[in-house]
């Protein structure tokens, strides 16, 4: 593991290197403790780190060479996962790098890039990564200026510019190929800002604010390409990423979007709202893998980073911006559509009161249950989100739906409980015990703690009176 670096990348860095069993294994830990209601310290930032690690390696490329590692070192503050498929700004999909090295290797430099994948192989035998700075630099260097070369020439020739697309066979292509060059061409500048930065920024705000943008505004001032890279780098060293947009209101002393359109720190807030819609992709992910836990983190997430754009700019509602940030409600909105309405009616089911004799050697399934737990802590947190999600109306029904029957269901369950034969009693307190879990989250753990002492008075009642017989 990294000594070195901020602690996000720190963290990111140890939970590669374990394995995925262990991963996964963490993952139910923290849930488990997020469920009981358990405080975790960064609890929320730590589950969302390990179930990026863990898609990731679920949905990880095939394995490239030592050598195209080694060389592809830079791009690494710019991968992401590729969840949606659509290319997002300044950022490379970490399943395109086998592509891209094969394009490397086969078109861009194809005598060369063999021979550099000889030598790099020959100088990790003889003395391992630290032996091949002196391969990789000049190689990259060689890289950058042949793309350099081939996007000018695709920018002459149509023909030139098709072929081009062909061999590299990705969407966005030269996009990507841009990218690939911009980062492999600014990777000491984009060091220089890195070292430069805070490891951990808590609030992107007034003095701090000042000294970040003239960091930038020094290092990018004769690469202005690089400006969208050097954001993403500092949005990695943010507790939240969508104060990137202060730069902008800051560099248009306005918070107007037309006048923040006119600088060049108006990509801030394009990058934050990209940000924003991968991790619409990974809630729409962890719905249907049925990760609720990991939903409410990044619930949260989108929540804080629309209410923060939503508070510190002007967008109206025609602007592009505005749009753009319309819809990723309505995405949101749409995604939990169904998962809010259908909790009150897990709970009736799993609930239900069965007639005498019907519930013989029945079982609630403990999955089940667990399952509609997590469906109404999913429910809570979609109550405090509801207005910035555009979710208020169907989250207001759906919990008073719940309130309702939590109120009236449960009291039905522990009557039955007094005249139970020992035969269905067994099924009717594990309802009790579902029961009891269902209003710890919904009315809390006094309530709960009120509901079992009635269950135990039921049970104890119906005891004398058999005794008595």
């Amino acid at each position: 593991m990294a000594t070195g670096g901020p602690p996000v990348e720190r963290l990111r860095g140890y939970l590669s290197q374990l394995p995925t069993a262990k991963r996964t294994q963490l993952i139910a830990e923290l849930e488990s403790a997020l469920l009981r209601g358990d405080e975790v310290p960064g609890g929320d930032l730590l589950l969302q780190e390990v179930r990026s690690s863990v898609r990731e390696s679920a949905q990880r490329a095939p394995r490239i060479s030592q050598a195209a590692r080694l060389f592809f070192r830079p791009l690494e503050p710019f991968l992401v996962e590729d969840q949606s498929g659509q290319k997002q700004l300044a950022r490379l999909a970490r399943s395109t790098l086998p592509q891209l090295w094969d394009w490397i290797c086969r078109d861009v430099l194809p005598d060369v890039g063999n021979r550099f994948s000889d030598a790099v192989t020959h100088a990790l035998n003889d003395g391992g990564a630290a032996m091949c700075g002196h391969l990789i630099r000049p190689f990259q260097d060689q890289v950058a200026e042949r793309i350099r070369a081939m996007l000018g020439e695709s920018e002459l020739d149509d023909k030139v510019r098709r072929r081009m697309i062909g061999q590299i066979g990705l969407p966005q292509a030269l996009e990507v190929a841009r990218d690939l060059l911009a980062i492999l061409g600014g990777r000491d500048t984009l060091a220089a800002i890195a070292s430069r930065l805070p490891g951990h920024i808590g609030n992107l705000a007034d003095g701090q604010l000042e000294q970040i943008k003239l960091i930038l505004d020094t290092c990018t001032a004769e690469a202005g390409e690089l400006l969208p890279f050097a954001l993403i780098l500092l949005g990695g060293r943010l507790a939240s990423p969508w104060q990137l947009i202060r730069l902008a209101v800051r560099a248009a002393e306005s918070d107007a979007a037309a006048r923040i359109a006119s600088t060049s720190y108006s990509i801030a807030v394009t990058v934050t709202l990209a940000d924003i819609e991968q991790k619409v992709g990974e809630l729409k992910v962890d719905l249907k893998r049925g990760q609720h836990i990991a939903v409410i983190s990044l619930l949260k997430y989108i929540h804080d980073a629309v209410r923060g754009i939503r508070s510190e700019l002007d967008l109206g509602h025609d602007s592009p911006w505005g749009r753009q940030l319309a819809a990723i409600r309505s995405e949101v909105s749409s995604a939990l559509k169904t998962e809010i309405e259908s909790t009150p009616g897990r709970v009736r089911r799993l609930l239900r009161p069965r007639a005498p004799g019907k519930s013989v050697g029945a079982r609630l399934d403990a999955g089940d249950v667990a399952e509609t737990e997590a469906l109404i802590e999913l429910l809570g947190a979609c109550r405090n989100y509801a207005s910035e999600l555009a979710i208020s109306e169907v989250t207001l029904l759906a919990h008073s739906e719940l309130e309702q029957y939590l109120e009236s269901g449960p009291r039905t369950l522990v009557e039955g409980l007094r005249g139970a034969d020992p035969a269905d009693r067994a099924f009717r307190q594990l309802q009790i015990e579902a029961a009891v879990r269902f209003c710890a989250k919904v009315f809390g753990p006094q309530y709960a703690a009120v509901l079992v002492k009635a269950a135990e008075v039921a049970v104890n009642s119906e005891r004398k009176v058999t005794a008595k017989a």
